[in-house]
């Protein structure tokens, strides 16, 4: 049997996706982490991790509907996305990240 391939992406202003980035493997699991600067780096790094394979894509709270939209559509068919939610993100002074980003 293959290991699930999953991610989680989280946002956050001065993020560098080429520093603040993990991988996790389990015994089941394989699960990339990434930090993104905004949304459209968030669209990148997704279609990017679809195309090695990663087929669930966890986002953090601080993305809105709008960035959660994007990143679904981004991504089409080829993974799932879901997001943890916060409405008002409290380490973004309680705003979505739809306002920042």
């Amino acid at each position: 049997m293959s290991k699930i391939q999953a991610a989680f992406i989280f946002v956050a202003p001065e993020t560098d996706v080429a520093i603040h980035h993990s991988v996790i493997e389990t015994p089941i699991l394989v699960l990339h982490i990434a930090g993104v600067k905004n949304y459209d780096e968030a669209e990148t790094v997704a279609k990017d991790l679809v195309g090695r394979g990663v087929g669930a894509i966890e986002l953090c709270a601080g993305f809105g509907n709008e960035g959660t939209a994007r990143i679904a559509k981004a991504v089409g068919d080829k993974a799932v996305v879901g997001t943890v939610r916060f409405d008002l993100h409290p380490a973004f002074g309680h705003q979505s990240g739809d306002k920042l980003f």
